[in-house]
């Protein structure tokens, strides 16, 4: 028999309690969740939790706005938990998600928080083989979490499935799944799910795209926001590195050298880019791993899994890894390229200094960045710090970067290399290949932009 649900504290009441004094069981979430909550070290509901959750469990859709790394998973999972431990049944919630790393992110958090009621999370993404995930489907599992572009997939192909049932519908990241031009899959899986739902949007910034599906897909919702629109966390030290594009991998090779022990993540804008250097700084002996869209999805969670557990502590990552991914404990975020737009860098950056925690990014600027971090720094309200360092002790790595650089190039084009593949997705019809997590965007605004310039970057890509 589900027992009684709890009775949450009214909002004068929440209000009044300290962040570190409100408890789970205040917002109105049952034990066997607040008990799975103390198992996962969540110890007190962050802001969006305690703004959203008391709204979800009253039956209300939720409009939730908050910066990266603010518990936004749990805070739409732990409301749909509970009704469903009202009302068991399968196929109950559906949650879309931009990319496949966050699906499978996502489900893992279901799963945990679950796992004293017993809930069963499926992951339906592109890049899997399409059969075994029909066989999974057959078997009904309580909460489906999938990419726009394979869910419409399995809707159209996938004989005796549906989600005419659906009771909970969440779109997380809402604002990078319309980036990504997922609009016509979700309007087309809208279509066939019901009315009578509810919906959870959630998302870092309120876009005019996010402000149109809200209007299209919620009824009636509350906003909930605890953020401005460009904000990083208070414990994360921003700082820059100037110097010319020619030295750029020089620099990046001492700061690992400064640096070393630390959980790093290095983004770059390009897939070729990422291969290349975790290549170049193997053979100069840093435990780098490289994760970007153009890798089969094994290698994919293969190369996260091995950054999480710590066999690698740097990973090499286009902005596949730059939005929603909760790694536990890292220490330098290294921005090799300037983002291309302040979202990005604050999605990017905030993969370190999570849940309390200090942290410490670095971009690197060259002469061709400069009006791109002025933007950033404009939208932040503040100006990056420059980072200490001796110019002339960086130089003295040139000669054995520029040879790392030589064996990296060789080894790339001896394997005819995953990063020239255009091809991505094994097993089955890849409709979401836009799943491929910007990357191909990227690089083509990579090359529109420094066409100019010529030289080392635009043969990077070749």
């Amino acid at each position: 028999m589900p027992e009684a649900n709890p009775k949450a504290l009214d909002a004068s009441e929440l209000a009044a309690l300290k962040p570190e004094d409100t408890k789970f069981s205040d917002l109105g979430i049952i034990k066997p969740l607040c008990d799975a909550c103390d198992q996962l070290k969540f110890k007190h509901p962050t802001e969006i939790q305690k703004e959203s959750i008391p709204w979800a469990l009253e039956g209300r859709d939720i409009i939730g706005l908050a910066q990266t790394g603010s518990g936004k998973t749990a805070a739409f999972a732990l409301p749909i938990l509970q009704k469903l431990w009202d009302n068991p049944q399968s196929l109950f919630a559906c949650v879309m998600a931009p990319t496949r790393e966050l699906a499978y992110q996502i489900s893992e958090t279901f799963e945990s928080l679950g796992a004293l009621i017993g809930v069963k999370s499926a992951v339906i993404v592109g890049g899997m083989d399409m059969m075994s995930q029909s066989i999974t489907l057959s078997k009904r599992p309580h909460i489906i979490v999938c990419t726009p572009g394979r869910l419409q997939d399995h809707l159209e192909n996938t004989k005796g499935f549906s989600l005419r049932n659906l009771k909970y519908l969440v779109m997380d990241e809402a604002d990078r799944l319309l980036d990504m031009d997922f609009g016509p899959k979700i309007d087309q899986i809208l279509k066939v799910i019901p009315r009578e739902r509810n919906t959870f949007l959630f998302s870092a910034t309120m876009t005019t795209k996010v402000q149109k599906l809200q209007r299209a897909s919620l009824n009636n919702p509350v906003k909930v926001e605890v953020s401005a629109k460009y904000s990083t966390v208070s414990t994360l030290l921003q700082y820059m590195l100037f110097f010319p594009l020619k030295h750029k991998d020089c620099y990046m090779v001492y700061l690992l050298n400064e640096l070393a022990g630390n959980s790093t993540i290095i983004f770059t804008r390009t897939c070729s880019d990422a291969q290349k250097i975790a290549v170049m700084l193997r053979n100069l002996g840093f435990p780098a791993i490289p994760l970007h869209g153009q890798m089969a999805q094994s290698k994919r969670l293969g190369a996260l899994n091995k950054f999480k557990a710590g066999n690698r502590n740097i990973l090499v990552a286009t902005d596949v890894a730059s939005r929603g991914l909760d790694i536990p404990a890292v220490d330098i975020v290294v921005n090799y390229d300037v983002p291309q737009t302040s979202k990005d860098y604050i999605h990017r950056v905030g993969r370190t200094a999570r849940a309390g925690r200090s942290g410490k990014s670095i971009t690197f600027v060259t002469q061709y960045d400069v009006e791109l971090i002025q933007r950033v720094e404009k939208d932040l309200g503040r100006k990056l710090d420059q980072y200490p360092l001796e110019k002339d002790e960086v130089m003295m790595l040139q000669e054995r970067v520029n040879e790392a650089q030589r064996i990296a190039t060789i080894e790339l084009k001896e394997k005819g290399g995953d990063s020239k593949s255009g091809k991505r997705g094994r097993g089955g019809n890849d409709d979401d290949d836009q799943d491929r997590d910007d990357d191909v965007v990227q690089a083509g605004n990579r090359k529109f932009n420094n066409n100019k310039k010529g030289g080392k970057m635009n043969k990077r890509r070749r």
